[in-house]
């Protein structure tokens, strides 16, 4: 039986609203939004939901907090550009894929109830792995990527191999030509990744909601306080250096020794001087004999 115009035109019609369906798929909602964050189709307001494909921008005053079906947060700091790539879920309240790609911008992730190796984040610089953890990323317009640790653990994969975030407060950062080895944030890293605006969650620049902060994500400050306890005095002044000619001078000469008693006038015979003179040979405390007087 010939196919007809119209049995055609109906099937183009299912196969697009089918494609359309899995494109809209929502995979979370927007639970806080502050200032300008905007998504496929405009604006952006609490309770707004968000979908797979979609990308999502802030301003840079923009702050975007979000809760995916799973229970994974994900929160998006100002100046910021995300798009979710993949997203598969399954009946039991789990995904089976859930891919971010971050292109710029400040994020905290907090895993929710899925298994680890469903997640993954991908970067300019490499790739995010997951293991049941919560941590902060930068991810800078040159690429440049920065992932601190707050638990569990996480893996890092560039150009040069992959390095793993074992310990709360430790920073990893990688940029297109590889990623580097862990290591303890500090104030340095800021300026390393070339802004202070860098990692706002944990800076203090900007302020996540209640469900979204982290036991122990200042690490800024408990770095402060590590090195405030240093037995090193960083700030004292450095010893002054000894005048010219001091090395090899001569010490100065020691005083005098006192003078011996005088011979022939034993011991108890003198008066004490009592501080009014040198006593006299008799021991009369001016120096005059007995006969003077």
């Amino acid at each position: 039986m010939p196919v007809s115009r119209w049995h055609i035109i109906v099937a183009a019609w299912v196969a697009l609203a089918s494609e359309t369906s899995v494109a809209a798929e929502k995979v979370g909602e927007a639970v806080l939004i502050r200032t300008s964050v905007t998504g496929q189709g405009g604006a952006l307001a609490t309770r707004s939901p968000v979908h797979r494909d979609e990308q999502i921008r802030t301003s840079q005053t923009g702050l975007g907090e979000f809760l995916f079906r799973d229970g994974t947060k994900f929160a998006v700091g100002w100046n910021s550009a995300v798009t979710i790539d993949k997203f598969v879920f399954d009946d039991s309240k789990t995904v089976k894929n859930l891919t971010i790609r971050a292109a710029k911008g400040s994020f905290r992730w907090i895993s929710g109830g899925s298994a680890s190796s469903a997640y993954k984040i991908n970067t300019p610089a490499g790739t995010i792995g997951i293991r049941g953890t919560a941590f902060d990323f930068y991810v800078g317009a040159n690429g440049t990527t920065a992932v601190v640790l707050f638990n569990g653990s996480a893996q890092f994969c560039g150009r040069n191999g992959c390095r793993t975030l074992n310990r709360r407060c430790d920073v990893l950062v990688a940029t297109r030509a590889g990623v580097q080895d862990p290591r303890r944030l500090d104030q340095k890293t800021l300026r390393d990744l070339g802004t202070q605006r860098a990692l706002p969650f944990i800076s203090g620049g900007q302020a996540l909601s209640g469900r979204f902060r982290v036991a122990g994500s200042g690490c800024l400050r408990t770095v402060s306080r590590t090195e405030a306890k240093s037995p090193v005095n960083r700030s004292a002044p450095a010893a002054a250096p000894e005048p010219p000619g001091s090395p090899g001078s001569p010490e100065p000469p020691s005083p005098p020794e006192p003078p011996s008693p005088v011979p022939g006038n034993p011991p108890g015979k003198g008066h004490p001087n009592n501080g009014r003179g040198n006593g006299g040979s008799d021991g009369s405390p001016n120096g005059r004999n007995d006969g003077d007087r």
